[in-house]
């Protein structure tokens, strides 16, 4: 008692025994509210990692190949594949397993993942047949004969020594191998980049996974740009307000005590102090956790976690999580025709035949015997042989197409004229094929060659109609008979036939053929001698309906603000009538549609460069893009992105299904590759998968993606609400009474329910079609508009006013005991739990304001059709009844009245009334408002993430990848030295044979002596050192001074060939790096 009366009122008051021992409860209460906090966050972490491993799993399972089992031709998983299995290989694919090149045409394989060589090696059964797990096939077709699988392919290999880190292998179970994914840098240059498909570690969002897996992206995505820096800017200023509220109650007290009250700070009160000076600092701890809103990355994390496992449903398979919330700011979609805006279900429905045009598929009959063998030949043998027409599955359904659609219309054709292609192909089989011109995107038509019974040839060509009547000198006329076919004829054939069918919409393909001697035999690698002197057979039109769904999606894309443009190899009347018939143009309005080659010469100068000012005078009206490479898409979307021609950046959603189209999806903000029609290459390129191939699956995609963008805002305005009234009331009332209102262990419970559930319940809405009915928020848009800041800061005042007439007014309006200015350890007042229930309440009802953020006035809208979001508000409410009633001494709340829990309720209830008289005040008359969470352009690509172009690899990464760099940077620097020894060994072959050229990476690793392919390589390498630059080298002519120099050169070269292929560590990085500095100096 003598020690109270020395240390002055600092422990006075009703504290007896009891309550000193039960000290501990509040810490442990905190504690137990963090834990609680902790295990939330893991949870939806966890349940987050389990959905995204969920998704990578099944785009595993989804990957099917064509193998030939028991003469049947049938598609299996890529696991299930064994070795001894007959695969099918065709363009596009990439390649599951090693094996040997046993049959097939025109076969080109990108081995750049592997070697670093961006030229395609050609295969051939008798010269290089080897294929590869892990590379690319990027023209032709064939079969092969699987000969290793799993770890034993070569990509299986690398994996293993990329994995070899004791606890890696470890973790690794046994699909590990086979858990990898390969994309593209960028710039076309390789590097396989076999990730374990591991998720972000934290609950940061997983915009991380985004970053590892597709490092060309530098720019943060929209949103986490902006919340980024929001969430900076919230922690400084709660960071501020919590030192502020610690100085001045340390401060109020030590003048209070030691100033006013003349007191000496005596050794036995050094206790009592410091639990003062705890206790402060406890109230700035309580402060800033209030005001950082840790539940940011959480409802992030949950709002895209929610998104991607609802699209699934809507036929959008999502591969980077964030590309959902990209969409919904998406400005302009660049779409493919076929089979997106169409059926891809192609039916020839028009055809000029021995100089008839007819408007239908003709009787075969009124078709001349020798036109119609020809025809009918044509068809069958220069088409994939794995197309094929088969029966309906059901009874009086349409007949199913496989394989190849547009080769499926003309084999549907044949079928018409009541003729069979299988008796051709059993005669001819795929085998006894001489020569395969395969289609690419460059000649645009296909071609195959035949050996005749007399020895001669015949080659049969198809492709798109005005590129093969231009190397047409002759055509069938009405009695089979090949007459002579002038420019001028086509010229009018063009104006007849062809203009009036893309008019309609068709596809137009010709088909034609040609005979050539025996001997001498053509050389077949002249190309455009071979496809030339041609005789047309006939020109048929195809038609692929454009699917019912579209029009009404571009519709709703249009008034969304979101430009769609079509980009198409088709011809440009067909792309024109397709593009009216879905409504992307108007007629009568101002639009562009180009072809390819009028595109490029717009956009280009006199040197052939493309300007972007030429770009930026075309794209804004370019609605068509038609007769287009996969060059001029990436060109267009490149361009689009780049354009500072527009106040907003652009935000371009792209579709592609084909292997070129790569460069394109990567280059999108949004990639969305094809399902059915995409080739593996696309898929990895993309962002997305559509697994409808359906054009309106996108719009459902920006649906979901404002949505996302929506939920956040919505948490944010209910989050920034309690911030800015817990921090307000915490420091008043800390600086006033010297002590919190809110104790630390309820303001943890209200950032629980704040952060976890609320997050939970808001980003959980589901998207409506009035998302539709605004344009984009674009990359500047700040995150808290206008009307959010009236709505936060209105409801502020609203909180902050009763809670304050609460504080100093409440006791006397329910007649109880003040809690004010309460001594340490004093047991909880009623007085402070109304004042915490009544908060509490706010909160309740303010997250039913807080679904609406564009000033609607009706916040019931829809909240049946959420039923998380009821469940979440209605069980925090029963929470809150346990707390305050059984809460006693952790909570710091005493139980309270029937009569006073309805004034908590009542004033709670308030809010909804308030939020009312919120929205009649016209946003636009309050100027003063300051808008939040704005995102700059300059602020778009950090300094430090431009810098990363060498290697494009994080710090984290760093570490994480080590092996994976190593091995890399070993096979680089390989080939690095081989280009400097070649250099030092040019003298050495001075009237020697020139060493053979080897392009293939298995001639690099079958032949021990070292011979190594003359042309430079066409990478970047990953090392730092540009070694083009470096004079001495570019010369490669000066022979070095003396002799034993060339010997160190030999040497050098055996010491790689030893360390070639060692797994890739330390010592022989060390080795590799002295190889290079002797070099050089």
């Amino acid at each position: 008692f003598i020690m109270k009366e020395r240390c002055g009122t600092a422990t006075g008051g009703a504290e007896d025994e009891g309550e000193a021992e039960a000290g501990w409860i509040e810490g442990a209460a905190i504690l137990l509210s963090v834990i609680c906090v902790v295990l939330v966050t893991a949870f939806n972490d966890w349940s987050k990692e389990k959905q995204f491993r969920g998704l990578q799993s099944r785009i595993e399972q989804e990957q099917k190949f064509t193998v030939v089992r028991g003469g049947q031709v049938i598609q299996i998983p890529v696991a299930e594949i064994v070795v001894g299995d007959i695969a099918q290989v065709k363009y596009g694919d990439l390649l599951p397993a090693d094996g040997i090149f046993i049959q097939g045409n025109d076969l080109k394989i990108d081995e750049s993942s592997l070697t670093g060589e961006s030229d395609q090696v050609r295969k051939s059964v008798d010269k290089d047949p080897m294929l590869l797990s892990g590379t690319h096939v990027m023209e032709g077709s064939g079969r092969m004969l699987v000969t290793a699988v799993g770890v034993n392919s070569q990509t299986g290999i690398i994996f293993t020594l990329l994995g070899a880190g004791g606890e890696e292998e470890e973790k690794k179970d046994k699909k590990g191998p086979k858990q990898y994914t390969v994309s593209k840098q960028q710039d076309g240059a390789a590097a396989m980049e076999m990730q374990p498909l591991k998720s972000a570690e934290g609950g940061e969002g997983d915009d991380k996974d985004k970053k590892k897996s597709n490092m060309h992206k530098k720019e943060k995505s929209v949103l986490q740009g902006k919340l980024t820096k929001l969430a900076v800017q919230i922690g400084k200023a709660g960071l501020v307000m919590s030192a502020i509220t610690v100085i001045i109650l340390v401060l109020y007290f030590a003048i209070d005590t030691f100033v006013v009250n003349k007191k000496q700070w005596l050794p036995e009160c050094t206790p009592v102090y410091v639990q003062y000076f705890v206790k402060f600092f406890i109230i700035g701890v309580t402060v800033l956790v209030v005001a950082v809103p840790e539940g940011l990355p959480l409802a992030v994390t949950i709002s895209l976690a929610y998104s991607v496992k609802k699209m699934m449903k809507d036929n959008n398979l999502v591969r980077h999580l964030d590309a959902c919330e990209t969409m919904g700011n998406a400005t302009a979609i660049c779409s493919d025709k076929t089979g997106t805006l169409t059926t891809n279900r192609m039916t020839v429905v028009q055809a000029y035949v021995g100089d008839v045009h007819y408007k239908e598929v003709p009787d075969p009959d009124s078709v001349p015997a020798k036109t119609l063998e020809l025809l009918v030949n044509a068809i069958a043998i220069n088409s994939a042989y794995t197309t094929k027409i088969l029966p309906p599955e059901k009874e009086g359904g349409l007949p199913r197409q496989v394989g190849n659609k547009t080769e499926c219309g003309l084999l549907g054709f044949v079928l018409d004229l009541k003729q069979d292609y299988e008796p051709v192909r059993n005669l001819i089989p795929e085998e006894k094929l001489y020569k395969v011109y395969t289609f690419n995107s460059v000649r645009k038509s296909m071609s195959t060659v035949i050996k005749m019974p007399d020895g001669s040839f015949r080659m049969y060509s198809k492709g798109a109609s005005e590129i093969v009547l231009k190397k047409c000198s002759r055509i069938l006329n009405a009695a089979g008979e090949p007459r002579i076919f002038r420019p001028r004829d086509r010229d009018e054939m063009v104006k007849k036939v062809i203009e009036p069918m893309a008019c309609d919409g068709l596809r137009t393909i010709c088909v034609a053929f040609r005979d050539f001697n025996s001997s001498p035999e053509p050389d077949w690698d002249n190309e455009n001698d071979i496809l030339s002197d041609l005789t047309c057979i006939c020109v048929v039109g195809i038609e692929d309906p454009v699917r019912p769904e579209v029009p009404e999606a571009i519709r709703k894309c249009q008034r969304a603000g979101i430009t769609v443009r079509m980009v198409t190899g088709d011809n440009i009347n067909t792309a024109r009538a397709i593009a009216i018939k879905c409504g992307i143009i108007h007629p009568g309005e101002d639009f562009l549609c180009l072809e390819g080659k009028e595109f490029n010469r717009r956009i280009r100068n006199e040197k052939g460069e493309i300007e972007q000012e030429r770009i930026d005078k075309i794209w804004p009206k370019l609605r068509v893009l038609a007769r287009s490479s996969p060059t001029d898409k990436h060109t267009l979307v490149k361009g689009i992105i780049d354009s500072t021609q527009v106040e907003q950046r652009q935000v371009v959603a792209v579709t592609g299904d084909g292997t070129n189209d790569g460069p394109a999806l990567k280059k999108a903000d949004v990639g969305f590759a094809m399902g059915i029609a995409g080739t593996d290459v696309a898929k990895e390129a993309s962002d997305i998968i559509l697994t409808d191939d359906n054009f309106s699956s996108i719009v459902k995609a920006v649906m979901w993606g404002r949505n996302v963008y929506d939920s956040i805002s919505k948490f944010l305005q209910f989050q920034l609400t309690v911030n800015i009234v817990a921090v307000i009331v915490a420091f008043t009332g800390a600086c006033i009474t010297q002590d919190s209102p809110l104790k630390a262990v309820q303001m943890l419970w209200v950032n629980l329910i704040m952060d976890t559930f609320a997050s939970l319940a808001l980003a959980t809405e589901p998207p409506t079609e009035a998302l539709l009915l605004r344009k984009p928020y674009g990359r500047n848009k700040p995150l808290i508009s206008r009307t959010m800041m009236k709505n936060i800061l209105g409801h502020a005042v609203y909180q902050l006013t009763l809670i304050f007439t609460l504080l100093f007014v409440g006791e006397k309006m329910f007649k109880i005991d003040s809690g004010r200015n309460a001594p340490l350890h004093s047991p909880p007042s009623e007085h402070y739990t109304i004042i915490f229930n009544t908060f509490v309440m706010m909160q309740l009802f303010n997250e039913i304001n807080a679904r609406k953020i564009h000033g609607e006035r009706n916040v019931f809208d829809g909240i049946f059709r959420n039923p998380i979001f009821c469940t979440i508000v209605l069980g925090t409410f029963a929470i809150q009844i346990v707390i305050v009633q059984f809460g006693g001494k952790p909570f710091s709340c005493s139980p309270l009245q029937l009569d006073q829990w309805m004034w908590c309720v009542f004033i709670g209830l308030g809010e909804l009334v308030w939020g009312q008289v919120i929205a009649t005040i016209p946003t636009s008359r309050l100027k003063f408002l300051k808008e939040a969470g704005r995102l700059t352009e300059k602020e778009e690509v950090p300094e430090e993430e431009l810098n990363e172009d060498v290697e494009e690899i994080d710090h984290a990464e760093r570490e994480l990848r080590r092996g994976q760099i190593l091995w890399f940077r070993g096979l680089n620097r390989i080939q690095t030295q081989i280009r400097v020894v070649k250099a030092f060994r040019s003298s050495l072959y001075e009237g020697l044979e020139k060493p053979e050229s080897r392009t293939s990476i298995h001639n690099f690793m079958t032949h021990p002596e070292f011979r190594i392919e003359d042309s430079q390589p066409h990478i970047p390498l990953i090392d730092d050192t540009d070694l083009e630059e470096d004079p001495a080298l570019k010369k490669n002519s000066s022979p070095p001074s003396s002799l034993n120099k060339n010997n160190s050169a030999i040497d050098i070269a055996k010491l790689n060939l030893h360390s070639r292929f060692a797994p890739v560590g330390q010592r022989n990085l060390n080795i590799y790096e002295t190889i290079y500095r002797d070099i050089y100096i």
